[in-house]
């Protein structure tokens, strides 16, 4: 065994056992966690695979942002898990038989075997517009791909993604009666005089007169 099937092994063990902890952790912060565990791994395997560029953006993408994104919802929302437990026998069928499918077409898979004869090969070098050998990219095949046959997927793609990032964007700022925001414009126009109002006070007023005391002497009363 050489050292790129060891570490196949190893990436893919610990994927496993991430991704296993993932729908069992009793700690929906544990759960997110291990899932970033887990993409982790894979990032690692598509390195061995010569997938530079997938690996890197799913460390930047999904590590970098979504996952930490899952992480600030989950710590900030106050989750009553006994709930969510709830209907769990209720739902209990349909998720077995959904996983009875996995399983039989994962078994299917397996016991068919791969043929690796028709994996493809990836240069070590190629020749560019001059004529001369440079290294194989992988990172320049692929953008070389999409943005020449894969063109008009990649902007209907962008476009999807702008509208919905619209979307988003109008339905935070919509208008609630429980929102706090407050107007910029109004605050522009805010004046100093209209916040803050001076009080002329007496610097120094008289002490009410004392109230005489049933039984006590005139001279004690006036001191």
């Amino acid at each position: 065994m050489d050292v790129k099937t060891a570490f196949f092994y190893l990436f893919s063990l610990v994927m496993l056992f991430a991704a296993f902890r993932v729908i069992t952790a009793r700690n929906p912060v544990h759960a997110v966690l291990f899932l970033m565990l887990t993409f982790s791994q894979a990032a690692g395997i598509w390195l061995l695979l010569k997938a530079e560029f997938l690996a890197i953006t799913l460390v930047l993408v999904y590590l970098g942002a979504v996952m930490v994104l899952f992480l600030f919802v989950v710590m900030m929302l106050d989750i009553n898990i006994d709930s969510l437990r709830q209907g769990f026998w209720r739902h209990f069928p349909l998720a077995l038989g959904i996983g009875a499918v996995i399983s039989l077409e994962m078994a299917m898979v397996l016991f068919r075997g791969f043929s690796l004869g028709d994996a493809p090969v990836v240069p070590e070098t190629v020749t560019d517009a001059a004529g001369q050998a440079v290294q194989y990219s992988n990172t320049k095949a692929l953008g070389e791909l999409l943005y020449t046959k894969y063109l008009y997927p990649v902007e209907i793609a962008a476009v999807i993604l702008l509208v919905a990032m619209v979307t988003a964007i109008a339905l935070t700022l919509r208008e609630r009666k429980d929102s706090k925001k407050i107007d910029p414009s109004l605050q522009v126009r805010v004046r100093a005089r209209d916040r803050f109002e001076m009080v002329r006070l007496a610097p120094t007023q008289a002490p009410p007169p004392a109230e005489p005391v049933p039984g006590a002497p005139a001279e004690e009363v006036k001191k």
